[in-house]
């Protein structure tokens, strides 16, 4: 498994989550149910606002971006993961591990500018339901959803490009069970100081345009609710946020205890519960959280429920 003297590695081998055999078919139905369910009811929670009038209106068009970017996030680790699970062979080619780190990072980073965005949209319905339609106009909502993914290809194309300098000389074997930043710069022979600090510094930035304006909107918005008088009322705003702000909390709870470290204290024991949750579990449970708080999105799901029973009929 090791590569000696070499600085050109033609694979990886992804040590995965366990080594014991006995774990691997529990391990291997696990994650397929989690992906078949990930998969299906975020296609659903998109078909259903893509189906629904009611549904398109900015708050929507988020919650179907957001659901895309799930889409993403599982696909792109799930099946190499399945693959390395039941497989004597856990050796992933260079090529792909790039493509792989590619194109997580992308959708990572559309995840968390996405977040901030819809912090923004939740301020501006609560804070100045008057205007909302005027400041979230569709071109508003156009530019926010396409910056979030120009935003994840810029921050993923970066992340790559410094990866791919890099020389891996002692061993091939990844400490973890997907291709991330951390576990390929603890890999590395080459002096990682600079990548160290791209990391810090584009996760500042990333902080800057999407953590910032979630706690700025939220205090905004929490200013907001307590001022209104009547229980219903403060219960009906606070309504309107409570699923990104559950969203927000399982995201951030868990990557900023993996991402936001010196490389050095990267160790798969320690983190792979919590990498786990947010590259898998996180956008699983994202449909299921709006879905059962959302009662719009219920029913346009059922709508299309209905429509489709009616077409299969005939």
């Amino acid at each position: 498994m090791d590569i000696v003297n070499q600085t050109i590695v033609m694979y990886f081998i992804l040590q995965g989550l366990s080594d014991n055999p006995k774990h691997q078919t529990a391990l291997f139905v696990l994650f397929l149910t989690i992906y078949i369910v990930g998969i299906v009811s975020n296609s659903a929670i998109m078909a259903a606002i893509a189906t629904d009038s009611k549904l398109h209106s900015p708050m929507y068009y988020f919650i179907w971006g957001l659901s895309l970017v799930d889409i993403c996030v599982l696909t792109t680790i799930v099946p190499q993961l399945l693959v390395s699970t039941i497989s004597q062979r856990k050796a992933i080619s260079y090529s792909r591990c790039i493509a792989q780190l590619y194109v997580f990072v992308g959708v990572e980073t559309t995840d968390s500018l996405l977040l901030g965005a819809m912090a923004y949209d939740r301020y501006v319905a609560i804070c100045r339901p008057l205007h909302y339609f005027t400041v979230m106009d569709k071109k508003v909502c156009t530019l926010l959803l396409a910056g979030s993914w120009i935003g994840g290809v810029l921050v993923s194309f970066l992340y790559s490009t410094m990866v791919v300098r890099l020389s891996f000389c002692a061993s091939n074997v990844i400490q973890s069970f997907f291709c991330d930043v951390p576990p390929l710069l603890k890999l590395s022979c080459s002096d990682i100081t600079v990548n160290e600090i791209l990391i810090f510094t584009v996760g500042t930035f990333l902080a800057l345009v999407s953590i910032v304006p979630i706690v700025i909107s939220y205090i905004r918005i929490i200013s907001t609710v307590l001022s209104i008088r009547s229980s219903e009322g403060r219960r009906k705003a606070f309504s309107t946020c409570s699923s990104h702000l559950i969203v927000v909390s399982l995201y951030y709870g868990t990557i900023i205890s993996t991402e936001f470290r010196p490389t050095s204290s990267y160790t798969l024991e320690r983190d792979k519960a919590v990498t786990v949750m947010y590259t898998i579990v996180t956008p699983m449970l994202n449909p299921f959280i709006y879905s059962l708080r959302n009662e719009q999105i219920k029913k346009g799901f059922k709508q299309m429920m209905g429509k489709c029973i009616l077409f299969c009929k005939f």
